[in-house]
């Protein structure tokens, strides 16, 4: 199992050359060993927040910290996009040994491919080429490439959005054994509020921009897909779906939005007491 992190946006703004105000003064954390959910309307900043915690995107203003900060120095921060953007000439097990090759860490280990397509039970597949498998299988392979050198960050951008509800749920549940299984910290973007209780132990609402609520889940884990009939599951939902209606309906305009307060906190405590 890897060490997890800690992950930290304080006061983050991201403008683009076109003056477009895409994040604005975004602060929450992800702790150490926790799932923490993006949500929010299309178009909100979520995408553009996690990019800029990887590191792909600069932020304009504030800052994006690590603990341990020789993490980012050790390569041990993995990204899976919305799509699995596999190379068509690879197999499984080539895909899934990338970044291996790309970076010095742990290519010594001829196994590591090959135990992270066992993690994303994916060994029956490892000589098969992407155009044999299902999108569902694709997604996978991205997964094990992302976790090949064990990172102590994850960070994920909608990976299953395209995959139907039975699939996604299905993969959710994965994601949860791999949680268990690395030890990994986990920040993710999605537009599904079910994917988001199940996985997550906070929900960042986001609304043009800004942080319009975070949200204490208190679903207890272990956790599996069956949360997903019980009267507590439908409960919070609707918590939730009113955050993501209120966080549609603030203000368009970012220059007169301003940050949440400490109140906007939402707590298991006070909102199930």
């Amino acid at each position: 199992m890897s060490a997890a992190s800690q992950i930290q946006c304080r006061d983050v703004s991201v403008v683009f050359d076109d003056a477009v105000t895409a994040v604005r003064d975004v602060t929450f954390t992800a702790a150490a060993g926790e799932i923490v959910s993006l949500i929010g309307p299309s178009g909100c900043g979520k995408t553009t927040l996690l990019r800029t915690m990887a590191g792909l995107q600069s932020a304009t203003a504030g800052t994006v910290t690590l603990e341990p900060a020789a993490i980012a120095r050790r390569g041990e921060i993995a990204f899976v996009f919305q799509q699995p953007a596999l190379l068509p000439w690879r197999t499984s097990l080539q895909n899934a040994s990338l970044p291996l090759q790309l970076t010095s860490s742990r290519t010594d280990d001829p196994t590591a491919a090959l135990d992270a397509l066992r993690a994303v039970r994916l060994d029956d597949a490892v000589d098969r080429f992407p155009h044999q498998l299902s999108g569902g299988m694709q997604m996978r392979v991205s997964i094990a490439r992302a976790l090949v050198t064990r990172p102590r960050v994850l960070l994920l951008d909608e990976p299953f959005a395209a995959l139907d509800e039975m699939l996604r749920n299905e993969l959710g549940q994965l994601l949860l054994d791999l949680w268990q299984q690395y030890g990994f910290t986990a920040v993710m973007v999605t537009h599904n509020i079910a994917e988001s209780i199940l996985l997550s132990h906070r929900i960042v609402v986001m609304g043009n921009g800004v942080v319009s609520e975070i949200i204490d889940n208190p679903m207890p884990y272990p956790r599996n897909v069956d949360l997903l009939r019980t009267p507590q599951f439908a409960d919070f939902y609707g918590h939730v779906s009113d955050a993501m209606r209120r966080a549609a309906e603030c203000e368009t305009n970012l220059n007169t939005l301003t940050k949440p307060s400490n109140d906007q906190r939402v707590t298991s405590e006070e909102t199930f007491r």
